[in-house]
């Protein structure tokens, strides 16, 4: 029902924000996101098909190869025939020109060389002569045929019959009877009454050539929908090749249509922002915590944001292929920082985003939900570098196993599996140990502390720490036993016990500033002797203050100082405040001057440290250890801290407290059991 009553349970402000939220994501990875509406395929001659079977999804026109279009074009060429204008009055002008020049005959032969000249410049002229350029262009092949268009006829004459300028001048001394006198000749200069009558026609001859060309059919037959190309598994031959390159083609032609693109556009937002919403709907009914911790919600969306991204440009530019990318850092970034339901949902939501920009959408996500789940699965809780190795390769093995399932369910034949996506997956299992290193990037990014962070701050060498067992042993002593304590009730509520153990570490370190005024490290002399009682409070209490300062001063993290300010949450240093009334009773207390800073524990964890110290150092008071003093000491303790209201602003149940309760009391009761004593040896 609590579907039904959603909107009553969220207010405007809390509903805006989550719609920005939805927005800006789905804004980030819209613009990503590759513009093709169709898949583009790497065919490869001689390979095995590794997408999908495929069927023609529409009829298309199958294609010819390049090269046999190739080889058309050079058969079709040999019947192209280029257009020449034959210009009749280039002979009647050269000729007169010739004769008029020579009209009183040439020096040193007879006048009848006159006539014979000008009969073979009519020869010359009648074969026709072009220039020398077109004549080079066209010449290379001797069987080339021109077309000579003389008036309104057209004739086809092969180009050898036809003459260049120079060697039509060649052709004039080709003559015996000119060849004799041909240094007589050569000063008459010919060639200046040689021109050519053949006009190369550019219009008609291009015209004609585009003609024969467009003749050629591009396609050797059509591809009718629903008709098999290719299987996945089978080895693309040369046929089935020249088929698949020709639907590429198709494809490539119908994605010119901008209208198909906008409709792509369109399909990418609505189910991108489907999968956003259900991401946000179950944050705000199964997590709501999280819209109060922005730096949860900020990891969350950006992880989800940046793979999507990088994702979307491999497959824009064809760099890479996309198992290389380790989709399986999400899921672990988040069961660390976050928990393992709200990293399985955001690896969901994130593979369905990237699964619809892929050519082979089931493989994919088939194999990266099993790697997700494998990561979330073997990360139950982060407390060594190994576990993140063994994450590694248990995800790893995951992944190529169900990809291999998939092999054989699409192959009936060993020998058609492609072992080359193995390679991507093992890659991706090398790039998870990249994992840890960024652990340390994403925890200064969004302020998270991890397990690893943790541990390492648990060494007893660290300085603080170990400050605190040279200046203050008692006081360290008990910090390691309220950690012990609190761990084990930790474990036994499902509290994160790893967290509420280093704080108790930390939680008194601003007792090592004046250790002395602390019971536990009092040996003897008591300087609270000479004061009053309202200085002496606020000595224990601005230890609060002062392990506030230390903390900041060695950058520990945020979840730490919490610890600190809150293990006495804003409860009173009872002793002196009583003891400042019982000297005092008829004047008024500043209750103020007594009262600790807090604020009080907002987390089950800090809860678990207030009822934890309080009891420990209570316990060093009792007169005697039996099982109804230790129990007496921890129902007092506890249950006045629940009456006077320290645990209203934590998540804290009262089934957890009386879990706490007992294994306070059992665990006192093993660290003041009574020993033996031992007999004496008698003489």
């Amino acid at each position: 029902m609590s579907g039904f009553n959603l909107k009553t349970d969220i207010s405007w402000h809390d509903f805006l924000i989550r719609a920005g939220l939805v927005i800006c994501t789905v804004a980030i990875i819209i613009w990503a996101m590759p513009r093709d509406s169709h898949n583009t395929y790497r065919i490869e001659k001689g390979k095995p098909w590794i997408y999908t079977d495929l069927r023609a999804p529409f009829d298309f026109p199958i294609y010819k190869s390049d090269e046999a279009v190739k080889a058309e074009r050079d058969s079709m060429m040999k019947q192209y025939e280029p257009y020449f204008n034959y210009n009749k009055e280039t002979e009647g002008i050269q000729v007169r020109q010739f004769v008029k020049d020579y009209n009183k005959g040439i020096p040193g032969l007879p006048n009848d060389y006159i006539s014979i000249i000008a009969n073979r410049l009519h020869r010359v002229y009648l074969q026709g002569v072009m220039s020398n350029s077109d004549y080079a262009r066209f010449s290379k092949d001797t069987t080339q045929m021109i077309r000579i268009i003389n008036g309104k006829e057209a004739a086809s004459t092969q180009i050898i019959r036809t003459y260049s300028t120079v060697s039509a001048y060649e052709q004039i001394f080709a003559e015996p009877e000119l060849a004799a006198h041909r240094d007589i000749l050569q000063k008459c200069n010919l060639n200046d009454y040689i021109s050519p009558n053949l006009i190369y026609d550019k219009e008609r001859s291009e015209a004609s050539l585009s003609d024969l060309q467009n003749s050629i059919p591009l396609a050797s037959g059509i591809a009718q929908q629903g008709q098999k190309i290719i299987d996945r598994g089978e080895i693309v031959d040369s046929k089935t090749y020249n088929i698949l390159q020709s639907f590429q083609k198709e494809l490539d032609r119908r994605e010119k249509n901008k209208q198909q693109i906008s409709v792509t556009i369109m399909g990418q937002i609505l189910y991108v922002t489907i999968l956003v919403i259900c991401l946000t709907f179950y944050l705000t009914l199964f997590r709501k915590d999280y819209f109060e911790k922005p730096r949860s919600l900020a990891m969350l969306y950006s992880l989800i944001i940046i793979f999507t991204v990088i994702a979307s440009m491999m497959v824009s530019h064809s760099v890479l292929h996309i198992y290389i990318l380790p989709f399986a850092m999400v899921p672990i970034f988040i069961r660390v920082f976050m928990d393992s339901r709200t990293a399985f949902m955001a690896h969901v939501i994130m593979i369905l985003i990237c699964a619809c920009i892929l050519q082979h959408p089931l493989e994919f996500i088939a194999v990266e939900l099993v790697a997700g789940l494998m990561a979330i699965y073997s990360l139950r809780e982060l407390s060594s570098r190994s576990q993140l190795f063994w994450t590694a390769v248990l995800v790893t093995v995951a992944a190529s196993l169900t990809n291999l399932s998939l092999e054989w369910i699409s192959n009936n034949s060993l020998t058609k599996i492609d072992y080359s996506e193995f390679n991507f997956l093992i890659i991706n299992g090398l790039l998870l140990f990249c994992s840890y290193p960024l652990l340390y990037l994403i925890e200064k990014a969004f302020g998270f502390t991890s397990n690893i962070t943790l541990i390492e701050l648990s060494d007893m060498n660290k300085d603080l720490l170990r400050r605190m067992s040279e200046v203050a042993p008692g006081t360290f002593n008990h910090s390691i036993q309220v950690a012990n304590l609190a761990g084990e009730i930790a474990q036994k509520i499902g509290a994160k016990s790893q967290l509420v153990r280093t704080g108790a570490l930390y939680h008194d370190i601003g007792k090592t500033l004046n250790p002395i005024y602390f019971t536990e490290n009092q040996s003897g002399v008591n300087p609270h002797e000479g004061m009053s009682f309202i200085d002496s409070a606020q000595m224990i209490i601005c230890h609060v203050t002062e392990g506030m300062k230390l903390a900041d001063k060695y950058n520990l993290p945020h979840v730490i100082k919490d610890f600190i300010a809150t293990h006495h949450g804003q409860g009173k240093a009872k002793y002196f405040y009583v003891q400042q009334k019982n000297a005092l009773p008829d004047e008024p207390v500043d209750e103020l001057l007594f009262t600790y800073p807090g604020p009080n524990p907002f987390t089950k964890e800090q809860a678990i440290l207030m009822m934890a110290d309080s009891v420990e150092a209570a316990s060093r008071s009792l007169p005697d250890y039996t099982e109804k003093s230790i129990r007496d000491l921890v129902n007092r303790l506890i249950d006045t801290q629940v009456t006077e209201g320290y645990f209203k602003e934590c998540p804290i149940t009262f089934r957890d407290i009386e879990f706490a309760k007992t294994v306070l009391i059992e665990k006192l009761k093993t660290i003041y059991h009574t020993r033996v004593s031992y007999p004496e040896l008698k003489n």
